[in-house]
C-alpha cells in the first residue's frame, strides 16, 4: 500500500472502533435521553481510558486476524481461519459486551466442527454480517475475491442472502473510500454494484448454502438479497435528496438492525457529515437504533475516506485494542 492508502486504512479502522467506542454508551437509550446527555450534537468524547469498544470492534479483529493468518486468500484457506477467531473471540472473557445472539450460536455449531453452511444461522440478516466486514474492504485484491471473503465471513454466522449482499456492499464501500471516491457519490455506486451481481452466486465461496433458503435455484437466492439492498439504498438516496432535518436518521433508513439498513443508516450519517467525521459518528451514536453498529460503520466509512487526520489525536491512544488496530493498518 502506498503511505496514503496505509493512512486511509488506519482512519477506516480507528473510526469503526470510536463509533463503536461512542455508540455503546448510548445503544438502547432512546434519543431524548441520549440528547439529555450528551446535548443536540451527541457524544463527541471517547468515555474510559481504555474506551471501551463492544463486539463489533472485537469481531472486525477477528477477521482482520483471520486474513494475516490464512497462507491464501481463498475459501479453502480463509474459512478455517475465521472459524478459528470466531471461535477464540465466542470462548473469550473480554466477550462480554451484549453480543449477538446469532453469532454466538453460530459459533456454538461451529465448536461442533459442523460445516459452517449447516452451523449459520441460515434465516439471520442481522447487521453483525457486517459489522465486521472493514478489514475486508482495506486487503489488496481483485472485486471478486473481495465479494467472496465478504460473503464468506458473513456467511460463517448469517447465512440470509441480504446479510451476504449487504457485507459485500459494505466492504465494497470501504474500498471504494480507500481509493478516493467522494462520499456523496457511494450511495450511487453501490445501486450499480447490486443491480450488477443481481443474480451471481458465488458457489466456489458459498458451496451449498443457497439450498437451507427453499429457493428454486442459487441465483434466486442472491436475487432476494440484493433486491432488499437496492430497497435500502433506494430508501437512502431519497432521504439524502431532501434537507437534514438534524433527527434520528433511523426514521429515514431503518434501525439498522439488519444489515441492509445498518449499512444505509451509517452511510446517511457518513454522508450528511463528510466535513465533520466526529460529527458522523455522533449522529450515528445518537439514534434510538442499534447506535453502535451505525456509528461503527459510519466511522470506517469516513475514516476510509479522510484518513487517520480525521480523528482526534488523543484517541489513538486512548481506544481499547489501539495496539490491534495500529498492527492490522500495515
Amino acid at each position: 500500500m502506498t503511505d496514503a492508502t496505509l493512512h486511509r486504512a488506519a482512519g477506516s479502522l480507528f473510526g469503526l472502533a470510536y463509533g463503536d467506542a461512542l455508540g455503546k454508551e448510548t445503544e438502547f437509550l432512546p434519543v431524548a435521553e441520549i440528547v439529555r446527555r450528551h446535548g443536540p450534537g451527541g457524544p463527541r468524547d471517547l468515555v474510559g481510558d481504555p474506551a471501551l469498544v463492544t463486539d463489533d470492534t472485537q469481531m472486525a479483529l477477528a477477521v482482520g486476524w483471520a486474513l494475516r493468518d490464512a497462507p491464501a486468500l481463498t475459501p479453502e484457506a480463509v474459512e478455517p481461519a475465521l472459524r478459528r477467531r470466531f471461535l477464540a473471540w465466542a470462548a473469550s472473557p473480554d466477550n462480554n459486551r451484549a453480543p449477538g445472539v446469532t453469532c454466538l450460536r453460530a459459533c456454538a455449531e461451529l465448536s461442533r466442527g459442523l460445516p459452517w453452511q449447516e452451523a449459520t444461522v441460515a434465516g439471520s440478516k442481522g447487521c453483525g454480517a457486517n459489522m465486521r466486514v472493514t478489514p475486508i474492504g482495506l486487503v489488496d485484491v481483485d472485486l471478486d475475491t473481495l465479494a467472496g471473503l465478504a460473503q464468506l465471513q458473513a456467511g460463517l454466522t448469517h447465512g440470509h442472502p441480504t446479510g451476504l449482499a449487504a457485507s459485500e456492499l459494505t466492504a465494497y464501500a470501504v474500498r471504494l473510500l480507500r481509493d478516493g471516491a467522494a462520499l456523496a457519490d457511494v450511495p450511487a455506486l453501490l445501486a450499480e454494484r447490486a443491480r450488477e451481481q443481481r443474480r451471481t452466486y458465488r458457489a466456489e465461496w458459498l458451496g451449498e448454502l443457497w439450498r437451507r433458503s427453499g429457493a428454486a435455484d442459487p441465483a434466486e437466492f442472491m436475487a432476494a438479497g440484493w433486491d432488499e439492498c437496492l430497497g435500502a439504498l433506494a430508501r437512502l438516496t431519497d432521504a439524502l435528496a431532501g434537507p437534514d432535518d438534524g433527527g434520528d436518521p433511523c426514521r429515514l433508513t431503518g434501525e439498522g438492525w439488519v444489515a441492509e439498513e445498518a449499512l444505509a443508516t451509517a452511510l446517511y450519517c457518513a454522508v450528511r457529515h463528510a466535513d465533520d467525521p466526529v460529527g458522523a459518528l455522533a449522529r450515528g451514536a445518537t439514534t434510538a437504533g442499534d447506535s453502535d453498529s451505525i456509528a461503527a460503520l459510519a466511522g470506517a466509512f469516513v475514516g476510509a475516506a479522510a484518513g487517520m487526520s480525521a480523528w482526534p489525536t488523543t484517541w489513538a491512544s486512548q481506544i481499547e485494542y489501539a495496539d490491534q488496530l495500529t498492527a492490522l493498518s500495515t
